[in-house]
């Protein structure tokens, strides 16, 4: 047996063509232009290529994009002031602080700054909590994305079982949430979770965000199952640097029903479920309706 491979690379492009309609009808019938802000402070590399190519493609979307980029040693209370006069910003309808801060500034309070209305990475603590209670919050991009390929390669997800594998605040919380939201059993599993190879092989789903190259081996995985890897690891393998999931892609394929590959899996729907938040977050600031397909 082979898995089908779920191409999140095609998907995220699909995505970003459903964004690009969206943006235009909302330009021509109510000549209104989602806006998206990113903040950047310091000079991290991994960051600064995230934040251009987050720039480039809300432009290729026809969205407007404002970019902040701040010195290292920027002081909290400007920074602050910053998301405030962007929170004032009607022009304005996602704001995203790229992470990690300097270690001087407090992210939570940072991140707890921004209007939730306008917290494209749905990490904010209202939306947190509207997402644990089931109510309409902004959700998190990497979650969103790996429901949306669930959702596409099952139609319906009501009754499976699934397994989140990590519990970080980013990706395996709202992962769970979003899951239980569409009606499956949840179990989160992490380090501690004893028997995890039973726990993971009992799973119609399993979702890996543990961070840790290749952690999960095919013998851990049911038939037929479907694998999301989140991770993105880089190894040194034959003198080279590689690009690995959490999951230990060759044995897994061998028994899972689908997999997505790393690179070209779930990273690339993050941006896109990012684009896809700012238009639903511009909807609801003008009591539009939200766009089709591109929700929790």
């Amino acid at each position: 047996m082979s898995a089908q491979i779920i191409d999140g690379k095609a998907f995220a492009a699909k995505v970003r063509g459903q964004v690009g309609e969206h943006v235009a009808a909302l330009k021509a019938d109510h000549g209104i232009t989602p806006g998206l802000a990113v903040v950047l402070v310091g000079e991290d590399p991994a960051s600064q290529v995230y934040v251009r190519s987050k720039g480039k493609m809300t432009n290729e979307v026809g969205m407007k994009s404002v970019e902040h980029k701040l010195d290292e040693a920027t002081s909290e209370a400007d920074l602050l002031a910053l998301i405030e006069q962007l929170n004032n910003d009607a022009t304005i309808h996602g704001i995203l602080v790229q992470l990690p801060l300097p270690k001087h500034l407090d992210e939570d309070l940072v991140i707890n700054s921004i209007n939730p209305a306008k917290d494209v990475d749905g990490f904010h603590i209202s939306n947190v909590g509207l997402l644990g209670t089931g109510q309409k919050s902004m959700v998190p991009c990497t979650p969103l994305g790996c429901l949306m390929m669930l959702r596409d390669h099952h139609g319906s997800l009501s009754g499976m079982d699934a397994v989140v594998i990590g519990r970080s605040n980013i990706v395996g919380k709202p992962m769970a949430q979003l899951l239980l939201g569409d009606s499956c059993t949840v179990t989160i599993a992490h380090s501690r979770t004893k028997d995890l190879p039973e726990v993971v092989g009992r799973a119609d789903i399993v979702v890996a965000a543990v961070g840790r190259p290749e952690m999960v081996p095919g013998e851990w995985i049911k038939k037929g199952a479907t694998v999301i890897d989140v991770g993105i690891n880089r190894i040194e393998r034959d003198g080279k640097i590689k690009l690995v999931g959490d999951v230990d892609f060759a044995s897994c394929s061998a028994v899972a029903g689908a997999i997505t590959p790393v690179p070209g899996g779930v990273g690339p729907m993050t941006i896109a479920c990012l684009l896809a938040n700012t238009v639903t977050a511009c909807c609801r600031a003008n009591g539009l309706a939200e766009p089709e397909g591109l929700t929790a």
